[in-house]
């Protein structure tokens, strides 16, 4: 390998760093529409046995009774706010990483009828158990 390859290769492995970086940025910061404040949606992971799809859902900081979920067909939503700590507002923020304010994650869920079996919150992460009817 010459080292003109050797710089495409890291060129390219630069580039699809920084995609893969605006991909996970638009994904956790969206703009509502018609409102003025941030939309946010929390990353999920999807787990299917045989009678029930699980869902985990990473909120760190939200409040479980400040969440909505809803089952509409195939869609399954969960919404809600995370609020800044107090520490933040007492004072200046320096860097501010973790997503606040209003959230909503709409999710397509595999061909079926489904029914909320189970919820409850563990370790920052929404548990939710749909059953498949």
């Amino acid at each position: 390998m010459t080292s003109r390859d050797l710089e495409r290769l890291m060129w390219a492995d630069a580039c699809e760093m920084l995609d893969r970086a605006e991909r996970l940025r638009r994904q956790f910061f969206r703009p509502a529409s018609g409102a003025a404040t941030s939309v946010w949606e929390p990353p999920v992971d999807v787990y299917q046995s045989a009678d029930t799809v699980w869902l985990v859902v990473a909120m760190p900081g939200v409040s479980p009774e400040a969440i909505e979920v809803s089952v509409r067909g195939s869609e399954l939503v969960v919404s809600g706010e995370r609020a800044l700590p107090a520490v933040a507002r007492a004072g200046s923020v320096r860097r501010l990483e973790i997503p606040h304010g209003r959230f909503e994650r709409r999710l397509t869920l595999p061909p079926g009828t489904y029914r909320l079996a189970e919820r409850y919150w563990e370790d920052g992460c929404l548990f939710l158990g749909l059953q498949i009817a």
